[in-house]
């Protein structure tokens, strides 16, 4: 069937090729911070622990927005490693770093999710698509705070 929600085809594909680098990015980044949450050891075990699962939990709902906002514009969403390796901007670890390093790694990758959201803005607002943007922001909003947290346990 058609879809017919004031946005053409072509913006359509464009946001939802976006989005896709965008939940590339955000499951990249939860599985960095689940494999960190099981992995880190050291005096801040406890604090880390919590605050990495508390992470990985938003980011595990969040894959779940930015999917259902693709399928909304009536594109299939990414849903393989070999799809979110070849979309993120995100690397993986071969190592288990130590936990000021793991703490570092996720501020860039927080970081890198902002930087994907916010390169989406001009073809988002070129297709009036707000509801987009509205997510955009949210997730901008989300990942700049959890950044700041972050850094501010290597000060």
């Amino acid at each position: 069937m058609n879809i017919n929600i004031g946005i053409d085809e072509q913006d359509r594909q464009d946001i939802a090729h976006g989005l896709s680098k965008l939940l590339a990015d955000t499951y990249t980044l939860y599985l960095k911070t689940h494999n960190f949450h099981w992995n880190v050891t050291g005096p801040m075990f406890q604090t880390l622990h919590l605050m990495f699962e508390t992470q990985y939990t938003e980011l595990a709902l969040a894959v779940d927005l930015v999917a259902e906002r693709i399928r909304s514009l009536g594109v299939n969403a990414p849903g393989t490693y070999k799809q979110f390796a070849a979309l993120s901007s995100i690397k993986e670890e071969d190592e288990i770093p130590q936990a000021k390093d793991m703490i570092r790694l996720l501020v860039e990758g927080q970081e890198s999710v902002v930087r994907t959201a916010r390169s989406l803005y001009p073809v988002v607002e070129k297709a009036n698509d707000e509801a987009t943007a509205d997510l955009l922001t949210q997730r901008i909003q989300l990942h700049e705070k959890t950044a700041w947290m972050l850094r501010s346990l290597l000060e």
